[in-house]
């Protein structure tokens, strides 16, 4: 329940959204802007990472960087204020318990920020990063993984089965393409993965059936779509301008695509979109909690397993990387603390070397 309300504010309301509205009439009529200053640097950002060919997410996390810095402060000249960006930055570090790559995703914003939409050249913010601990993950064992994928069925059963066979991220999984798959091969390739990396991982052997059914499935809906003559799919980067029909072909059509049609979020266009993240991650917590396990697995979680086991059965610490696409192996070793066996810790507890008596 909300907080109760004292009879004085019900009767204030009514007053303050009257004026409200009444300003923002006026601002209109004489053409001035009624967005307040981290409005403003907010939808600035965003713009610019729209020019740049930034992602939707990373664009929206940059503009809200900078518009939390732009409310600290009164006025623009004090949102370009380097010195004042760098207090801030400082206070957020030694103040707030975030981890590092949000301190960098701060900062990056905030230089994003004086050199797109500023036009500096050279930004200097005078910071320490503060690192902390890296956490070890939670891992499903394979057992958990077969229970976990038994719960489910349809689309959500493929889309599981293949991000934990491949080792795949969540927004990889949803956004593949038929074009991407090679089952001659037995392999995908991640286009503009992250950090803007390509890469090529395996497609299980045991899941090749259940993909070509996928595809006949999304076939039956691209098929519909043009038969319908709705808009075609949604194209990466700069692509739409190059090849403006490209999006009505079926090899750049979604292999896990949504029931409907949505607006795109980026052109306003109404046209049919993958699978969406937070329908899959809530399909998968309805199977965690039907199969009753103990520990909170998610969608990560299945690429943490893929790594792991991967590493439990004997392929090298190298091999992992390059199919996780990890730029630097020292994020791949973190798996070397939750494997099992010699190709894990390689410990064997001194109890277990006891002889009995």
């Amino acid at each position: 329940m909300g907080k109760a309300r004292q009879p004085w504010q019900l009767e204030q309301w009514p007053a303050a959204m009257r004026w409200y509205l009444r300003w923002l009439e006026l601002a209109r009529k004489t053409g001035e802007d009624h967005r307040s200053l981290a409005e403003r640097v907010r939808d600035a950002v965003e713009s610019a990472g729209a020019r740049r060919g930034l992602a939707i997410p990373t664009r929206r996390a940059y503009g809200s960087w900078a518009a939390r810095f732009a409310a600290s402060v009164s006025t623009p000249e004090e949102v370009m204020d380097e010195d004042r960006m760098s207090d801030w930055l400082g206070r957020l570090v030694s103040e707030s318990k975030i981890a590092f790559s949000t301190q960098k995703q701060a900062l990056n914003a905030l230089v994003f920020f004086l050199k797109d939409v500023c036009g500096r050249d050279e930004v200097r913010l005078n910071v320490r990063m503060r690192k902390r601990t890296p956490r070890i993950p939670i891992v499903p064992h394979k057992k958990e993984v077969l229970e976990l994928i038994g719960k489910l069925e349809g689309i959500y059963k493929t889309a599981a089965q293949l991000q934990y066979g491949a080792g795949l991220r969540m927004n990889e999984l949803v956004s593949l393409r038929v074009r991407n798959l090679d089952l001659e091969r037995g392999t995908i390739t991640i286009k503009s993965g992250k950090h803007d990396r390509d890469r090529v991982t395996v497609i299980p052997e045991s899941l090749r059936e259940a993909l070509l059914a996928q595809i006949d499935h999304a076939r039956m809906l691209w098929e519909a779509d043009r038969k319908e003559g709705r808009q075609g799919v949604a194209l990466p980067n700069a692509l739409a301008r190059k090849w403006p029909r490209a999006g009505e072909k079926w090899e750049w059509f979604w292999l896990f695509p949504a029931r409907g049609e949505s607006k795109d979020p980026e052109s306003g266009i109404i046209r049919r979109h993958h699978l969406h993240p937070k329908v899959y991650g809530r399909a998968l917590k309805r199977a965690v909690e039907s199969a009753e396990l103990d520990r909170g697995i998610t969608s990560h979680g299945l690429r943490h397993a893929f790594a792991t086991h991967l590493l439990e059965s004997g392929c090298d610490l190298r091999t992992i990387q390059d199919l996780l696409g990890h730029a630097d192996v020292k994020t791949t070793e973190i798996y070397t603390h939750v494997a099992k066996g010699a190709n894990g810790c390689g410990v064997t507890s001194p109890l277990d070397r006891m002889e009995p008596g």
